[in-house]
């Protein structure tokens, strides 16, 4: 699948098969977020891969997080405020994004969790101060094979001339 069909193919999917991620297609989706860009290079993220059922509970907190007790894999995405304080938000949400686009390319399912209590998620996963927890990514094989098909070119998008110019805005 080349990068535009997985922009294209990907969707946030809520509701897992409780097959396991195989750890080679863990490394290749994990390997993404390592190599991706930062500024200076200084890449100020750490993942923490979240498989334990008791600690994916504690994940589900959220208002809209409540399904991560049955995605496989929860990658918690932090940020070390510290060493890159203007980037590090930044450059772990691009972090997480390569990952997305590789599960998607390796026939996983994602989605964003960015409702969650940020303070009870670093307790429970022992998140050192430096470290900020930015966003938490669902990971797995999705339960309705539709979730893998891809969708509509435009569906429900703004045109390009809403949200596009040059020179000026």
């Amino acid at each position: 699948m080349d990068t535009l069909e997985a922009i294209k193919a990907r969707r946030s999917v809520r509701s897992y098969d409780s097959r396991p991620v195989p750890e080679d297609v863990l490394a290749t989706v994990l390997e993404a977020g390592r190599i991706a860009p930062s500024a200076n290079n200084y890449q100020p993220w750490h993942f923490i891969v979240v498989t334990d059922p008791a600690k994916r509970k504690g994940l589900s907190e959220g208002r809209w997080a409540g399904f991560l007790t049955e995605s496989p894999v929860v990658i918690v995405g932090c940020g070390n405020k510290k060493k890159s304080p203007e980037w590090f938000a930044v450059d772990t949400t691009i972090a997480l994004q390569t990952m997305v686009l590789a599960a998607t390319n390796e026939g996983l399912g994602t989605c964003w969790i960015g409702s969650f209590y940020p303070d009870r998620v670093a307790k429970l996963l022992n998140v050192p101060d430096d470290f900020e927890v930015v966003a938490m990514l669902a990971l797995g094989y999705p339960k309705d094979e539709k979730d893998l098909e891809p969708r509509p070119v435009g569906r429900r998008r703004k045109p390009s001339e809403d949200m596009i110019s040059y020179e000026q805005f």
